[in-house]
């Protein structure tokens, strides 16, 4: 079973400020493990569904070597691509809730192909480009106030 988990924070836990709007606002480390035999490529999006206007997208990468194992902070594994943030952005965004607690998703999948889109496209591109080819999904949830 493919685990998505961070050294710094655990499943339903605190997003650790460091990584929000309030801190260096950085991409936080994660930790890769039991990627299912076949996965050419992962994918990754952060998304808090809580956000006043929608689902706010704070970071998709795909195309990740299905080996990679760790994600250091503050950076992404070699090759992979950045989509566009909902705010436009091609990098991480950190969380910056207006008000309340806000759930932020991560969501990891083990694809069995390739993905074929330009650095910069949208989330529903990306949507669009997985399916039909998503091997295994999980999911990794911090909350920041």
């Amino acid at each position: 079973m493919m685990k998505l988990t961070s050294p710094l924070f655990v499943n339903n836990g605190s997003f650790p400020e460091r990584f929000t709007c309030d801190g260096e606002e950085v991409s936080p480390p994660l930790n890769i493990s039991g990627v299912p035999d076949g996965t050419v490529s992962l994918a990754l999006v952060l998304r808090d569904p809580d956000a006043v206007e929608g689902i706010f997208v704070h970071w998709i990468l795909w195309n990740i070597d299905p080996k990679t194992a760790e994600i250091k902070a503050g950076y992404a594994p070699d090759g992979a691509m950045f989509g566009k943030t909902t705010d436009g952005k091609l990098r991480y965004v950190g969380p910056c809730p207006p008000s309340g607690t806000h759930r932020y998703i991560f969501s990891l999948y083990a694809l069995d192909t390739a993905i074929y889109l330009n650095e910069g496209d949208t989330v529903e591109q990306l949507d669009a480009a997985i399916s039909g080819h998503v091997l295994e999904e999980t999911e990794l949830l911090a909350k920041y106030r």
